[in-house]
């Protein structure tokens, strides 16, 4: 299993002439689930994208690091090489890239995404056929190029199965639960909650609603307001959360 941390110390960020993030700080640690809770245009998606380096954003200020990289001075491919995934809100239709040729891709040489992923390398068509029964997801779905003709839940669901393949270090997840119905977001959610077991991934789950943390259990809940965290505990922060609403938080 990993040792290590995701460490987010002070961040702060934006698009042109907005700020965003104004001060975001946290540690995840390896096996831990944090949870991420806050009302619309709080910068929860904008943390997400600011992690993985998504073009548009500026980082204004503080630092991130993934077992001591600085992840904010590495471009988007070279943060995946290092370990870090992110599971997006609205996973984008790819033409003509099949399933296998971007995983095959993602797990190239000199990439150890995940403890294991280096040292022992199982084919990538089994390792795919595998994960999509652990979630429920058609294998024929396999045969498609990336997330083309998929609805939202099977692109949630593909999401997963690439997690399961890659094995990373640490998981961004933006509202992996939006789309999918109960019998899926069960699914999912139980296939995360293992990771953090089988290789010591370490989360940062984000979103809206307390049901995906009756499945996935958080050991951290933070909720984000204004671009700041201003509230962190346990899973009963969710739970007044999701009875009260966040105008108390707000």
């Amino acid at each position: 299993m990993s040792t290590g941390e995701l460490i987010i110390d002070d961040l702060r960020a934006g698009i042109p002439g907005q700020e965003i993030l104004r001060g975001v700080s946290l540690t995840v640690r390896s096996g831990e689930v944090h949870a991420v809770m806050g009302p619309n245009g709080s910068g929860k998606s904008t943390l997400a994208h600011v992690l993985m380096g998504r073009p548009g954003y500026e980082v204004l200020g503080g630092s991130v690091s993934l077992d001591g990289i600085d992840l904010l001075s590495l471009p988007t491919w070279q943060r995946a090489r290092a370990g870090l995934f992110l599971g997006m809100q609205h996973p984008i239709e790819v033409p003509g890239v099949s399933l296998v040729a971007s995983l095959s891709a993602a797990r190239a040489p000199a990439a150890p995404v995940g403890p294991g992923a280096g040292a022992e390398r199982p084919d990538i068509g089994a390792r795919m056929e595998e994960e999509a029964d652990r979630i429920g997801f058609d294998r024929k779905m396999l045969r498609r190029a990336l997330n083309v003709d998929l609805s939202g839940g099977e692109r949630k669901r593909n999401e997963t199965l690439q997690l399961g393949v890659l094995r990373p270090r640490f998981a961004v997840l933006d509202e992996i639960d939006s789309g999918l119905d109960v019998d899926a977001l069960e699914a999912v959610a139980r296939r995360v909650e293992a990771a953090t077991t089988e290789w010591g991934m370490g989360v940062l789950a984000i979103t809206h609603f307390h049901r995906l943390l009756d499945v996935l259990h958080p050991d951290v809940v933070h909720v984000l307001s204004a671009g700041k965290v201003v509230a962190t505990g346990g899973d009963e922060l969710a739970e007044i959360v999701d009875r009260t609403g966040y105008a108390a938080y707000r």
